[in-house]
């Protein structure tokens, strides 16, 4: 990982989201290196057509890849629409926390082909009664830069639905889902990528989830960062 003064982040004044990436620099985090050869999978998007093709193509591990406290994070969403963020505390349990990040697939993808791709979601809300996962409105930054406002969802669309029963087999991998409907046409390949993270609490209002490499490799990186304002 770049050095915290080469970071996009480093040019935000959030003191939240600077303790988070001094934390990610040091070498305790180095087993939370992301997914190298997972991100380049989404060069392999056209050629895949279920989960479970991405599962094999990645191999038979050598040791377990995953921790029973890693929390599950998918990125999914039509080629021609915006990608969603869900997180699961278990692949096969409901998501905790779903939202449509104001960004498009197109772009989105861009940004994975970089070294680091950091997501920082900001709740503006000066109350403390929620938990921070709760919160509803969020600025969104993407590699240092400020991309839009998203609100929370109380519930799951039915596109989102799909997505989840999908995916309830598989741990991590990227690759297109059958889409649920006509919009195969209209917006293009259902696509997603799914891995594992391991999730740090800084505090009441700051979270951050770390991209867990299942093998070692040295690649990009994927961290999401939450912080409210104090």
């Amino acid at each position: 990982m770049p050095p915290v003064h080469s970071s996009p982040f480093y040019r935000m004044e959030n003191p939240a989201i600077l303790s988070f990436l001094r934390h990610s620099t040091t070498p305790g985090e180095k087993r939370t290196k992301s997914i190298g050869g997972l991100l380049k999978m989404f060069k392999l998007f056209p050629m895949l057509t279920s989960g479970c093709k991405m599962v094999a193509l990645l191999g038979r591990p050598r040791k377990p890849l995953l921790k029973d406290n890693a929390t599950t994070g998918t990125i999914f969403g039509y080629r021609k629409g915006r990608v969603s963020l869900a997180i699961q505390e278990d692949p096969h349990c409901m998501p905790i926390f779903v939202i449509e990040l104001p960004i498009h697939s197109s772009a989105f993808h861009k940004e994975m082909s970089s070294d680091v791709v950091r997501i920082a979601l900001e709740s503006e809300t000066k109350t403390h009664k929620k938990k921070l996962l709760e919160e509803f409105v969020w600025a969104v930054y993407c590699n240092g830069r400020k991309i839009g406002y998203c609100i929370r969802r109380k519930q799951m669309s039915e596109d989102e639905l799909h997505v989840m029963q999908h995916l309830r087999g598989v741990s991590m991998g990227a690759g297109v889902l059958p889409c649920p409907s006509e919009k195969e046409t209209a917006d293009g390949e259902l696509t997603y990528i799914r891995a594992r993270f391991e999730r740090v609490v800084g505090s009441k209002d700051s979270e951050a989830l770390y991209m867990i490499n299942p093998d070692g490799a040295a690649g990009p990186e994927l961290s999401i960062f939450f912080v409210r304002a104090n």
